[in-house]
């Protein structure tokens, strides 16, 4: 793919940096930085495996940030790493075997559950406080979440955005109360989904690099320099902004079919 002209990688990098400061905080970035690709004139199928790819990078910070958390979870749980990423794989060849023609016209309702995903996780996250008497610690518990952790790894490499709240669900049912644990562990399960299927995404030719190399730099940047702003605003105003610009998007994108 040629090189973007100044216009366009400026709009790419704009678009990145700010997911990576909206990922940082309230999670949700992609609905920002999936759509202007689109709007760029990247087919749909490319802009979904060129934002995996471009996004990624700025998760591990998130992921460093809840280490301390992280180091007192049962080690059992490092198995949901397993569908994690076996998941993302099945997503990531399903993505690539999907009609382009099919792929655009599921682009704005993708775009649209994602978003409604995101207004369900501040209610979902209240419930998880309360959810301890609930505890469900069997092996057949255990089996399902991982079946579970299967779905929404493919549901994430296949597209993404959103698989935040459905890992915090998962992590609910087996009985995980604290909420900053359970955000650590989502940030590394997400790693592992969306890291396969860049990984993917990258051997079979699906990524634009002239913008998945600016909107990577964009979002680590937008993730560390602008942190403290997003904390300013708020977790709430950000993730209301970030709503708000998912509804505006979905709604542009079904126009523009």
């Amino acid at each position: 793919m040629a090189t973007p002209d100044l216009i366009h990688a400026a709009a790419a990098f704009g678009a990145a940096f700010l997911a990576g400061m909206i990922n940082s905080v309230a999670g949700g970035g992609t609905l920002v930085s999936f759509p202007t690709l689109i709007w760029l004139g990247l087919p749909a199928v490319t802009a979904s495996a060129t934002n995996t790819v471009a996004i990624w990078p700025g998760a591990l910070g998130g992921a460093w940030g809840y280490r301390r958390q992280l180091r007192t979870a049962a080690p059992r749980m490092l198995a949901l790493l397993v569908p994690s990423a076996a998941g993302g794989v099945t997503g990531a060849l399903l993505l690539r075997r999907t009609p382009p023609a099919a792929f655009e016209h599921l682009v704005p309702f993708l775009v649209l559950f994602a978003t409604l995903l995101l207004m369900a996780q501040e209610p979902v996250q209240r419930r998880l406080k309360t959810a301890g008497a609930a505890a469900h610690t069997s092996p057949r518990w255990f089996a399902a979440a991982m079946l579970f952790q299967f779905l929404v790894g493919l549901y994430g490499g296949y597209f993404g955005a959103g698989i935040g709240i459905l890992m915090l669900a998962a992590l609910s049912i087996l009985g995980l109360t604290d909420i900053h644990q359970m955000n650590g562990l989502k940030n590394v399960l997400a790693m592992a989904i969306n890291g396969v299927a860049a990984v993917y995404f990258m051997a079979a030719g699906m990524v634009a690099w002239p913008y998945a190399l600016i909107m990577a730099v964009a979002a680590v940047a937008g993730g560390y320099s602008m942190a403290g702003l997003a904390l300013r605003l708020g977790r709430t105003t950000v993730r209301r902004i970030v709503i708000s610009i998912g509804f505006a998007m979905a709604v542009s994108l079904f126009f523009r079919k």
